[in-house]
């Protein structure tokens, strides 16, 4: 049971984590979007701490890219972990199922206890 509590501790993490990457990766796209309906000309502006810094809007649009391009790395990833995390659990919760119906997780042959 601590271990089924443990792995949906673990699901919940990264959902959680799953989601704020969702929503950075969801700003970027709008900030890109935006930024490509720029004209060159037009002063861009970038948030550095406090301040507000001027920027080239290629040097904006190279850094949104990357960041996209992360983002979707680490989507993929995340959704990787809640995958086997899920999996874990579903294993878990049959094994528990059978320890409260009550047969043995997995039967050893015998000889090999």
């Amino acid at each position: 049971m601590a271990r089924y509590d443990q792995v949906q501790q673990n699901l919940q993490a990264v959902l959680i984590q799953k989601q704020q990457v969702e929503m950075e990766f969801a700003e970027t796209e709008k900030a890109l979007e935006e930024l490509t309906k720029a004209a060159a000309s037009e002063i861009i502006y970038k948030f550095a701490g406090n301040l507000l810094v001027k920027v080239e809007k290629d040097a904006m649009v190279k850094e949104l890219s990357e960041r996209k391009e992360l983002g979707s790395t680490r989507k993929s990833v995340l959704a990787k972990q809640e995958g086997r995390f899920r999996q874990n659990l579903k294993e878990l919760q049959a094994k528990i199922d059978d320890a409260v119906k009550g047969k043995p997780a997995q039967e050893q042959p015998p000889g090999d206890a």
